[in-house]
Order: structure tokens, then sequence, then C-alpha cells
């Protein structure tokens, strides 16, 4: 054994930088062990995009100013499948930040306040009544599973995944400038799978761009994924070198925390949203989350799982029914009609994709109102040349 740790976190990510930052805000003294299979800083696949609620987390957490890490995106931008189009601003400005540079900052942040960084690829979990010892010879008090789709900490607590549940896509970098400059791209694509391209802009000029189906009940190509792509953002012209895939834990998966001293967050608890594929904001509030459960001794599990059923078992109600409705194009179609005739609508719809809001009566009814009105389905010519110009804010 290499000593008693009084937690370790097992996966270096945002939900476990967020989770060891808790563990350390809340007790400094705390002996705290942060483990990762890569050498920072190194890159992961995301679509880069961090919204605004995702930097009050962090300044909570006493992280420092991030704001010039990346690209600063005050709109956003969305075609439905038939060729609606809303573009508007935010409420706050969004950030494009390469994983490479977010997730690095973040572990420093974590060495600076005390943790230890180890690079570990973790492989056996073995949790005990009063501690638990991975790979037979690191001892915790508490582990906190961090550690993405296929996460070994989930797998030790007999905990499955459900491909059902779980987006796949694919992700690239391209020298090219980004599909609508300014604005985060999200381009609808019609079919019988819920899927989208999207195009959003690095502070490089160029653009991070990619293409998920939200759907696993049948198998996806790496192939079928750029054909996907090439349809929607025709010529985006990737560097092959950075073209990669992944899959993305739903949390319509409904995947449950136990009791215990063995903790879950991120996308290792399922945690992705299920109508935009994002997870860096959910992945930072369970981690923190996880982190105040760890200060529970044996009750640690049953904490985390009250806390987390607290924080978002409303918004998880309200993005599993919608992601449902989604599954029509006409759906889709009639929520950017709604979005772009009203700000209130555009509004409470990015707060359910990007934070943990629910959907009001007020944008159900609109987006109601346009999915049952005769003629609402029909395609919508969009210009040659630059897209709508953007909505007053």
């Amino acid at each position: 054994m290499t000593g008693m740790y009084d937690v370790a976190v097992v996966g270096a990510g945002p939900a476990g930088s967020a989770a060891a930052l808790r563990v350390l805000q809340l007790r400094p003294d705390a002996r705290v062990l942060l483990l990762d299979a890569a050498r920072f800083p190194r890159d992961k696949t995301c679509g880069d995009g961090i919204a605004a609620g995702v930097f009050d987390l962090l300044a909570a957490l006493g992280v420092p100013d991030l704001a010039g890490l990346g690209a600063s995106v005050p709109r956003l931008h969305v075609r439905s499948p038939r060729g609606a189009v809303v573009d508007r601003c935010c409420a706050r400005p969004n950030r494009v930040v390469p994983r490479a540079v977010l997730d690095d900052a973040l572990v420093r942040a974590c060495v600076g306040r005390g943790a230890r960084l180890r690079r570990q690829r973790v492989r056996r979990v073995d949790a005990h009544a009063d501690h638990v010892v991975l790979d037979g010879d690191t001892a915790a008090r508490i582990v906190i599973g961090t550690d993405g789709a296929n996460s070994v900490v989930r797998r030790s607590l007999g905990i499955a995944s459900r491909p059902r549940d779980t987006a796949v896509a694919v992700r690239g970098y391209s020298p090219q400038a980004p599909a609508v400059p300014g604005a985060l791209h999200i381009a609808f694509a019609e079919g019988r799978r819920p899927a989208y391209a999207w195009s959003f802009p690095l502070a490089d000029g160029g653009a991070n761009v990619g293409y998920g189906i939200f759907d696993g009940t049948a198998p996806t190509s790496r192939d079928e994924l750029l054909a996907g792509l090439d349809a929607q953002l025709p010529g985006s012209r990737l560097d092959p070198a950075t073209v990669r895939g992944h899959r993305l834990p739903l949390s319509t998966g409904g995947r449950v925390q136990p009791d215990g001293r063995v903790l879950l967050a991120g996308d290792a608890a399922a945690l992705v949203n299920p109508l935009t594929g994002e997870g860096i904001f959910d992945a930072v509030a369970s981690g923190v989350l996880a982190g105040q459960a760890a200060l529970c001794g044996a009750a640690a599990g049953a904490v985390h799982r009250a806390s987390l059923r607290r924080c978002f078992a409303r918004h998880h109600r309200h993005t599993a029914a919608l992601a449902r409705l989604m599954r029509s194009p006409r759906f889709v179609h009639a929520a950017v009609l709604a979005a772009a005739g009203d700000r209130a609508v555009f509004d409470d719809v990015v707060e359910v994709g990007l934070g943990r809001g629910a959907a009001h009566a007020r944008t159900l009814a609109a987006i109601g109102a346009l999915f049952v009105r005769p003629g609402t389905g029909r395609r919508v010519a969009v210009p040659a040349g630059p897209l709508l110009a953007p909505a007053a804010p």
C-alpha cells in the first residue's frame, strides 16, 4: 500500500477536478489523490463548447479566472431539420475552450491546492467496509469515479452500460472559419434518428466541427457519422489527425448511485444531456456534489445519491420527455420556430440544453401551437450566403 488517502479521484477531467477541488475547499488538509491514464495536457474528444454556467461553478470553487482560455461566443445559431433558423445572443456568452487547455488548467488548480497527481490507468477497484483499494496497492477512504463513458469504477459496482441510451459522435478540428462566425452553430439533420452537426469557433480562427447521433438502437460507423457531417456542413476540411469518435452516456439511462464508499460523477454517472450532448456542466456540478459527499464516510454513497436527485431530478424528467419528442423532426422544427419568435422561449430552451433548466409551460405551449399548426412542417428556404442576421438580444 502507498498509504491511506482521504479521497482518490479516478479521472482528471472536469468532473474529477471539480470533485478534488471541492474536497480541498471544504477540508484543505485532506489527502487527495488524482489519477489519470494520460499525461497532461492531453486532448479529449469533445465539442469544446463550455456554457456560461460552468464558469460560475468553477468560480465558486475558487478556480483562477478562466475567461482568457478560449473564444467568447455570444450567439447561438440553430437550424431545424426543415430549414428554419433561430439566431440570437444568449443571455450570457458561452465559450469555446479546447479540452486540452481547459482540463490542464483545472488539473493545475487541483495540484496548486495540494492534490497529488499520478499518471495511472486504474484497472481494479476493491471496496471494503472502511476503505477502497485501487489496483491492489492504493487505499482511500472514498473513491470517486470520473473515468468517463467506459468507467472501470462504474463496472466495479456492477452497473452495466445501456447502449440504447448512448449517443455517438465524431469530432475534428478544421483550419477553416466556422460555419457561422461568432456563433455556436448547430444544424439538425432530418431522418428517423435524432442527429445534428456542429461548428464552434476557435480563438485561432478555425473551428471545432462534429456530428452526433442521439440514438443507440442501431449500429453507427465512423463513415456514417462523417457522411452525416458532410451532408450538414459540406466542405468542412477536417484535419485527419484530429478526427476522433466517442460515446456519450445520456442521462435517460437512469444510472443509480449505490450506497458505500465509491461515488460516480460526470460521464461515469451517465450525466450527458440527451437533447444536446452537453456534458461539461453536469460533469462539474456532479463532481462538486461528489466532493461534498466524499467527506461523509460510509454514508457517502447515500448522501451523493440524494444530492444528485435534488440537483438534477426535475431537469432529467424534462429532458427525458423532450428527448422522446425530438425524435420527430417536426417537433424540432417547431421548437426552433418558437425560439426564433419569442426571446423567453429561446432563453428557456438554452437553459434546458446547456444547464439544468426545465421547460416552462409557456415554452411548451409555444412549441405545441407551432407543432399542430397546419403548414408548420414545410421546409423553409434558407438564403444563400450569410445566414440570417442575429435577432436583437
